[in-house]
């Protein structure tokens, strides 16, 4: 039986990566974790590494690739990423050769799951978002974005479930005293990360009847709560009459629930 299978294995500032699951395949979308932690959260959703297939990479700051060099070098996973992404982790891992480079807005080809990408706003050399098709069903990946453009939202609408970024509350990023202005206005920015509320908005120009689960990740540590992120989404949501979907944890530290579309 045909299906895709999303879990969140982790999804925040020190680490991202999360596993997306055919019938047939495994692959990861990002590495932003130890290859030893990957192995490990792989293991108590009952894989493997060597079922892993893939890793699609939406760009290449440190929380999204620090697994590479070991899947890639040790495991032999290929690696697919737009070309600026590549160059930019090549020399993070100079003896990798085996990349496999797509292009920014063009479909990627994964046996029976099939992927688009897009470029999304971001400080990065070319940040793409995924949506990945297999068995009639998609999923979304919406993170690292300062805010959702026209094409970002058009692209993810008619999702059966999303990764949307949720990273910080305005309120405690303001008053956080960790942080200096400049970060703080780097974060806020229209190339920085996805607030609580630009969260809820994004969630309510996508929302159609067959989108029925929203993992909201990259929540910020420090500035931060999923009670105050579930707050925003869940009352913007209840303005539209949206009580089908439901709204997902993603940590740091531990893997997520598993959604499987069928």
């Amino acid at each position: 039986m045909d299906f895709l299978r999303l879990t969140i294995l982790a999804s925040g500032s020190a680490g991202n990566c999360a596993l997306l699951e055919t019938a047939r395949q495994a692959i990861l979308v990002d590495a932003g974790m130890s290859g030893k932690k990957i192995v490990e959260c792989l293991a108590l959703t009952g894989r493997k590494i060597e079922d892993v297939s893939a890793v699609l990479l939406t760009h290449e700051h440190s929380d999204h690739i620090t697994g590479l060099p070991v899947l890639a070098n040790r495991h032999k996973i290929p690696i697919y990423a737009n070309t600026l992404t590549a160059n930019a982790v090549q020399p993070f891992m100079p003896k990798y050769k085996d990349w496999r480079i797509f292009e920014t807005g063009a479909e990627i080809d994964l046996g029976d799951l099939r992927v688009e990408n897009f470029p999304i706003p971001h400080d990065a050399y070319d940040p793409v978002g995924f949506v990945a098709h297999a068995g009639g069903f998609s999923v979304g990946f919406l993170t690292d974005l300062g805010y959702a453009t026209r094409l970002v939202l058009d692209r993810v609408k008619g999702v059966n479930a999303l990764l949307l970024e949720a990273n910080y509350d305005l309120n405690m990023l303001r008053n956080d005293t960790k942080r200096p202005w400049p970060t703080k206005q780097r974060i806020m920015a229209r190339h920085g990360h996805l607030s609580n509320d630009a969260a809820a908005e994004v969630a309510a120009q996508v929302m159609h009847d067959k989108l029925e689960n929203i993992f909201l990740g990259h929540k910020s540590s420090d500035c931060n709560t999923h009670e105050l992120a579930e707050l925003a989404v869940s009352a913007k949501l209840k303005e539209l009459g949206a009580t089908h979907v439901q709204l997902q944890r993603t940590y740091q530290n531990q893997i997520s629930v598993t959604v499987e579309l069928k």
